[in-house]
């Protein structure tokens, strides 16, 4: 039979077959498609005609489609589908693959027509996008170790291959941890939970063929009860199982990954000439350097961990007044701080949670971008790589662009967390296409017939990943290297963390926050309550992020150390981390850093995109409110269509008309000085 993977895919709106597509299918595909991008590298390096931008820099931009096409399908079923066969595959793939792009950059022939054109690049007549291309081209080879000839060359090889062996362990280590731990629940342990808590915990058990409701490592399900169950033990129980993914010993354990990660982080950056990997990694970045990093995280560091101690010597009250013994322990924070919450803002989750649907939710993000962007959204039927996506046309006046996939229930053979990627990104050359954009999320899926409900902290999720999608939806470049979310790291997230925003505007959640059985919208003191509480336990998810953001700066930022373990807790103490509180990711889970490259030396990147969202926030207020039309025009075209064709720091100027400071941030999180 065909391999649909290596046949012209006549579907709807280009999607993967993946109704069609089987797991013995990827591998000889993938040696297939390997084997054509190796003759088309060969044709542009070997071309005897001198080498031009359309005979070099836009025939390597057209090179590797059919590698894309294996790839993109397995990588979505690899991440938010996982099997012991699809692991296996990316076992097989992750050095495969390394290795066929380290020999692209080794290529002396293919470097030397790139190093050509750009050294005559001012005389080739290129317009802005050609020059831009050309630029990152040129920029991403001599990161790569293009330059680098002999024993060196061949160093960096084996580096990046190890480099993606370690990375794909390290997420398949986690994973396997979060899928093999549960926590078998009675109905006594049930009685004191809220109906949605029970619910999904029910549905937990029957999903893994348990016989009865059970607690995973899923966010959606451990976080809930850590906040609502009254049992101290069981709290304790379940936290320090969350808290110990990949550090548990035996197989999955993934500190000594951790050890020969950041060495060979360190050799990498060396042997391109940098000091140190943090410095080679920030060149790239908004930020430039891992002193402007420090000085930002540093900035909000001491106001954050005051507020944090400040709630903390409270829920210390009120821990010795339910009668247990001090010291305030990490599984007791969440606890106390739902039942400090009802006290200071009267809001009550489980009274609040049946008015956030999941259904209403989308709905909800839908109509923010059709009232900012004039988009149109309808669901229509198609073979999905999971039955539990849903996929949607998006519309802009009756014209096709893009089609938008949610997956948002979490499952066992999904890695945790949120995320949005590009089946296909969107591009005008060397040929037109539209995007295909996925979120995924892990919330908690109800039982049979139940309709599907959120906290606010998942609605949040929600509306941040669809803010990732818009960037992707709305994109409209020239080519696929700048398109979308192809920006620095530090600015990526501004667009989804900006678009958080919209689902704080009264108006959206007066509309679209109805009770799931009366149909009633969310009372006016009710949604007075909610709003008024954005910034409560402000101090604890700063505390808990910053620790995260500056252990990884301080991981790459010098010698790499020979035990992480101790060095994270070097960190740690020299902050003063309170007792009380973890890091949001502890290193052998951390994931951001560790199961590739992507946010490595970068995860303050959140909090650096924060710094502009809430400025940007601002100028919707201070134009015409949150659906002003010239804003959200100026933000579409300054912003969201433009990808990585200009540099990050001019478009946010384009928009802005200057550069902010983190006084917005500081008074957005409620830790501005009075």
């Amino acid at each position: 039979m065909t391999n649909p993977l290596l046949t012209t895919w006549d579907t709807p709106f280009g999607l993967p077959p993946f109704d069609k597509i089987s797991d013995e299918d990827f591998a000889p595909a993938l040696d297939a498609a390997l084997a054509a991008h190796e003759v088309e590298i060969a044709d542009i390096a070997d071309n005897a005609d001198a080498p031009s931008f359309e005979n070099t820099i836009l025939a390597l931009e057209a090179s590797g489609e059919g590698l894309e096409k294996v790839l993109a399908p397995f990588f979505a079923l690899a991440g938010a589908d996982s099997t012991p066969a699809r692991e296996a595959l990316q076992r097989q793939f992750s050095p495969k693959l390394a290795a066929h792009f380290s020999d692209i950059h080794a290529n002396r022939d293919l470097f030397a027509r790139i190093a050509m054109l750009w050294e005559s690049r001012d005389e080739l007549g290129l317009d802005a996008d050609q020059a831009r291309l050309l630029y990152l081209v040129h920029r991403s080879f001599v990161r790569a170790g293009a330059a680098l000839t002999g024993d060196k060359a061949k160093r960096m090889k084996e580096i990046m291959g190890r480099l993606a062996e370690l990375g794909t362990a390290f997420t398949q280590n986690l994973l396997a941890d979060e899928r093999s731990w549960t926590m078998q629940l009675s109905e006594a342990d049930l009685a004191p939970l809220p109906a949605f808590l029970a619910s999904g915990a029910r549905a937990a058990g029957e999903e893994r063929d348990l016989p009865g409701p059970v607690v995973t490592l899923s966010r959606s399900l451990i976080v809930p009860f850590l906040q609502f169950s009254p049992d101290r033990a069981l709290r304790q129980k379940a936290f320090e199982a969350w808290t110990a993914r990949g550090a548990g010993g035996g197989e999955t354990d993934n500190r000594a990954i951790v050890a020969e990660i950041l060495k060979l982080r360190e050799e990498r950056a060396a042997l391109l000439g940098y000091e140190n990997f943090a410095t080679f990694k920030l060149e790239t970045e908004m930020a430039g350097t891992p002193a402007r990093v420090r000085d930002l995280l540093t900035q909000v560091w001491e106001p954050a961990r005051a507020a944090a101690l400040s709630d903390q010597a409270e829920m210390e009250a009120m821990l010795e007044a339910d009668g247990e013994a001090l010291p305030f322990q990490p599984w007791d924070w969440r606890y106390y701080a739902e039942k400090r919450r009802k006290v200071l803002h009267d809001i009550d989750e489980t009274a609040l949670k049946p008015y956030l649907q999941l259904d209403r939710m989308i709905e909800a993000a839908f109509d923010c971008a059709k009232r900012l962007f004039g988009l149109e959204f309808a669901e229509v039927s198609l073979p999905g790589y999971h039955p539990d996506c849903r996929h949607f046309e998006v519309t802009r006046n009756g014209e096709h662009v893009a089609l938008f996939i949610g997956d948002y229930f979490a499952r066992a053979s999904k890695r945790s967390g949120a995320w949005c990627s590009a089946i296909r990104a969107q591009a005008k050359l060397p040929r037109e296409q539209a995007p295909i954009v996925v979120n995924v999320c892990n919330f908690t899926k109800p039982g049979k017939g139940e309709a599907a409900l959120l906290s606010y902290d998942d609605a949040r999720t929600l509306f941040h990943e669809f803010g990732h999608a818009l960037h992707q939806m709305l994109s409209d470049v020239t080519y696929e290297r700048v398109s979308g979310t192809s920006v620095s790291r530090d600015f990526v997230e501004l667009p989804s963390q900006l678009y958080e925003h919209w689902l704080e505007v009264p108006e959206v959640l007066q509309s679209f926050a109805t009770h799931v059985e009366t149909g009633e919208a969310m009372p006016q003191e009710m949604l007075e309550k909610v709003l008024g509480a954005a910034t409560f336990d402000m101090g604890f998810a700063t505390v808990e992020y910053i620790a995260s953001a500056l252990v990884d700066l301080e991981f790459h930022d010098g010698p790499a150390p020979a035990d992480p373990m101790q060095k994270q807790q070097e960190v740690l103490d020299a902050l003063g981390m309170p007792q009380a509180i973890v890091m949001r990711h502890a290193t052998p889970q951390f994931a951001h850093v560790f199961s590739g490259d992507g946010y490595s030396s970068g995860y303050y990147s959140y909090m650096w995109s924060e710094v502009m969202d809430a400025d940007a926030f601002e100028a919707f207020d201070e134009a015409g409110g949150a659906f002003d039309p010239e804003m959200a025009k100026s933000l579409e075209e300054n912003i969201l269509s433009k990808g990585g064709s200009v540099e990050a720091d001019e478009l946010y100027t384009r928009f802005r008309g200057r550069m902010p400071g983190p006084e917005a941030l500081l008074k957005g999180r409620g830790l501005a000085a009075e």
